[in-house]
């Protein structure tokens, strides 16, 4: 029931690769602005960068996880990968206080969880 297909295992494997660079940029964020409170205004906490990686992980799931669909038909990972970027997306109306940067983790390992089941079910 589970194995890589490796022609549409591509493009999951290269968003849970962005998650892993969220998950990276999340943490050096919270860290450095932990040490520097006066670094609010620096690029890495500029929400353009946020709302850029919601937009490129938006771009990757759906084509990722629609072809998954389209391929095996089983949707759990296009649900799991959904409720993923949702949170992802309600971490960035919240506050830069530090449980933003939670929740934006636990949204972007969600997604990647459903990446990965996405690339491992065949027919």
């Amino acid at each position: 029931m589970f194995a890589d297909s490796a022609r549409g295992g591509v493009i999951d494997r290269m968003a849970i690769g962005l998650s892993g660079l969220c998950l990276v940029h999340c943490l050096a964020s919270s860290i450095f602005f932990a040490m520097l409170s006066a670094a609010g205004g620096l690029l890495l906490l500029s929400p353009v960068i946020h709302e850029t990686g919601l937009l490129i992980a938006l771009a990757l799931g759906i084509v990722a996880l629609g072809r998954g669909v389209l391929e095996h038909g089983f949707m759990m990972p296009v649900a799991v990968g959904s409720l993923g970027l949702g949170v992802m997306a309600g971490a960035l109306t919240m506050p830069h206080d530090g449980m933003e940067a939670v929740y934006t983790i636990v949204g972007m390992m969600i997604l990647a969880l459903g990446h990965d089941l996405n690339r491992r079910a065949v027919i």
